[in-house]
């Protein structure tokens, strides 16, 4: 066992001393230490239970015979950081809880971990740092929440409530109407209802193999849910009990090349958040996994869009999603249209992935539907390329009301909260194309989220008349033709930078294309006078992550190649 290494012979005794001291004795020096990595936090309202969650998992770990050292991750609610410069800090801190799950699990030598996400960053940021320590592990989210009614028995989610504050800022709904769905849009604990970031990445990590059936659409707070985290404990102590298992299950050898395509396949027929794209990308980089952003539209192609869940458009939920068959039917439907969508794969469970799904099937066609009735013969993301974005941009076509093409003219801001003044004050007319810049992993720095600009455009009846680029990002909230990731950002000279309020830009979504209708002449003068905004900072982590992140399209990793 790795744990040798700080348990075993004489020259341990020290260490066993501090073993002591936590109430380790004689008997459990022989048995596998887990690492149980949660990430509770009493702000957010998918991890405030997760201590509670944490005690369930430990207890089931030491009654199979292995030893649980609970440790914690920070966590950083992206609905609460939305809208002001506390957004800025979301995206660094993904590095933050990789780098605190290597440090933890390394310097100590476990022999396995049991992690314990649920939302936006933290779900990245413990596979990545899951990767680099490479000892069998199993992830169990919180679970997502309940979905909110109106008075009026209307489903609503948290998309409502921000999409709410354009509508009133219109004069389309009253205070009360308002009040009453801040007060039933998150009605329970657990991960925002609908295909926002968290809820996509939780579906992905059945795709990827490295949790158990449900993990995506199983209830937060209910005995379904307990019965998740007592089975995933089992598991993980079966791992790591047995020497040729825990070489098997490392976690490379499941998040390989093949898991990484499995995601991006499953996150199109679901139409999930576009951060899931920028997600995958540092966990193929952190997994050795060669995968390129520009491959996502050969995955996109091959991939019906069977899922359509809010807020694409959808009352559907993740709780009905989880009625319907769940990720599993999703996964055995998306294999009756090629067998090469889905790539055949160990998961954690021991089970090959075409062993697991095989028995799986859909309950209600109404909400996953029949690879013969797709909401969309191709995937719910896009990624755009063109003289605006060179490297690429995403965009999630499952959202988009309206045409998906779009011509019109720039209306330019150097920020976010720029353009929120603007919109607010009636600056954006149909036609218009919104341009949001420096808002990149550099020029933010960090990259925040456009969810109050996308959500004061819906709300204001401007959603299907209006487009939005931007080299920030959106929340899986996000609707219409909202263009995210746009790179080269404009903090590295970009040419979303050089764009001029009035510039025709002209979006085709089916086409993959981006651009400015500006001369390569015009463009060369532009960038000879050109000198990018670099924001002041007030913050040393800022002030680092902006030295070492790059931009969107390899997914703002950080740069350690010096």
């Amino acid at each position: 066992m790795r744990s040798d290494e700080v348990k075993k012979g004489y020259q341990r005794t020290p260490h066993r001393a501090l073993f002591r001291a936590t109430g380790i004795n004689d008997n459990d020096f022989d048995k596998p230490f887990i690492g149980v990595a949660n990430s509770f936090i009493e702000i957010i309202p998918g991890h405030f239970f997760l201590n509670k969650v944490a005690e369930i998992i430990k207890e089931e770990i030491k009654a199979n015979g292995c030893i649980p050292f609970e440790f914690n991750t920070i966590g950083i609610d992206d609905g609460i950081a939305m809208g002001h410069d506390g957004m800025l800090y979301s995206l660094p801190s993904r590095e933050l809880i990789a780098n605190s799950i290597e440090s933890v699990m390394n310097a100590h030598k476990l022999d396995a971990m049991i992690a314990i996400p649920n939302c936006d960053k933290i779900v990245p940021g413990m596979i990545m740092g899951a990767l680099r320590v490479d000892v069998p592990t199993i992830f169990v989210s919180g679970g997502p929440m309940r979905k909110g009614y109106t008075k009026d028995g209307t489903a609503i989610d948290l998309s409502t409530a921000f999409e709410a504050v354009g509508k009133h800022e219109a004069g389309l709904i009253s205070d009360d109407e308002l009040k009453d769905i801040e007060c039933n849009a998150c009605p329970s604990g657990g991960s925002c209802s609908g295909m926002f970031t968290a809820n996509s990445m939780n579906t992905l990590m059945e795709a990827m193999g490295i949790a158990l059936p449900g993990n995506g659409t199983i209830l937060a707070l209910t005995p379904e849910r307990e019965n998740l985290y007592r089975e995933s404990a089992r598991r993980i102590c079966e791992i790591a009990k047995d020497d040729q298992l825990s070489k098997q299950f490392k976690l490379k050898n499941i998040i390989n090349a093949k898991a990484i395509q499995n995601a991006f396949a499953v996150d199109m027929a679901m139409g999930g958040s576009t951060n899931t794209v920028l997600h995958m990308l540092a966990i193929a980089h952190e997994a050795d996994v060669d995968f390129q952003l520009r491959d996502i539209n050969s995955i996109s192609d091959q991939v019906a869009h069977i899922a359509k869940i809010s807020p694409s458009l959808s009352t559907v939920h993740m709780e009905d999603v989880h009625r319907a068959g769940g990720v599993n039917a999703v996964m055995n439907e998306m294999t009756k249209r090629s067998n090469h969508v889905l790539l055949d794969n160990i998961t954690v469970g021991g089970e090959m992935l075409f062993e697991k799904i095989a028995n799986a099937a859909i309950k209600d066609s109404t909400i996953i539907h029949t690879i013969n009735n797709p909401y969309s013969p191709v995937g719910g993301l896009a990624i755009l390329f063109g003289n605006l974005a060179e490297q690429g941009a995403v965009v999630k076509s499952a959202g988009i009301t309206g045409e998906k093409k779009f011509s019109g003219t720039a209306v330019c801001y150097d920020s976010q909260q720029d353009a929120i003044v603007g919109i607010l004050a009636g600056e954006i007319k149909a036609g218009d194309v919104v341009v949001i810049r420096y808002e990149g992993p550099k020029g933010g720095p960090g990259m925040q989220e456009m969810l109050t600009p996308t959500s004061l455009i819906m709300g204001m009846g401007l959603g299907s008349s209006v487009a939005l680029i931007t080299d920030g990002r959106f929340s899986g909230a996000t609707r219409g033709i909202a263009i995210g990731h746009v790179s080269p950002e404009a903090a590295e000279g970009g040419l979303i930078g050089l764009l001029k309020n009035r510039d025709h830009i002209v979006i085709d979504i089916d086409q993959h294309m981006l651009s400015a209708d500006i001369s390569e002449d015009e463009i060369q003068l532009r960038r000879n006078n050109f000198i990018p905004i670099r924001k002041k900072l007030n913050s040393k982590w800022l002030s680092q992550y902006r030295q070492l992140v790059s931009n969107a399209s390899s997914g703002a990793i950080l740069n350690c190649d010096f």
